[in-house]
């Protein structure tokens, strides 16, 4: 059997390098470890951290195709953050004119949730801890 640690991070194609820098380091929080221009691949590499730890990277590429978050279909479904309250993330979002689903329950854990998108569509969750 294996033996895994953790996962060491999640790797996004953006569409749109401004706006997803944006988003993700100036909405969401994260910090940048190191952001790298590949000439070769006209790709940026951006490595991001929450609270100190490293989580994403974050690709630009030219033209990238788009991938559809919607109907629902095999392969990672969305991304999603523990946060210690719902409603001041949810409420925070929505005055960084970010659209937010209301707040639902989860049936299974009596936990509060919900979602938004990023800039290229890809589902969000914010998981009440």
């Amino acid at each position: 059997m294996l033996s895994l640690n953790k996962v060491h991070h999640i790797a996004i194609i953006c569409s749109d390098y401004v706006k997803s820098k944006n988003f993700y380091t100036q909405i969401l929080g994260l910090t940048i470890i190191q952001e790298v221009y590949r000439e070769e691949r006209q790709s940026y590499k951006l490595d991001l951290a929450l609270n100190g730890t490293y989580i994403i990277e974050l690709f630009s590429f030219p033209n990238p195709p788009k991938r559809p978050s919607r109907p629902e279909s095999s392969g990672l479904r969305h991304l999603a953050f523990e946060v210690s309250d719902i409603e001041q993330t949810r409420a925070f979002l929505l005055q960084s004119n970010i659209a937010a689903e209301i707040i639902r329950k989860d049936k299974y854990t009596a936990k509060q949730f919900f979602f938004i998108a990023d800039p290229d569509d890809l589902p969000i969750e914010f998981y009440e801890k």
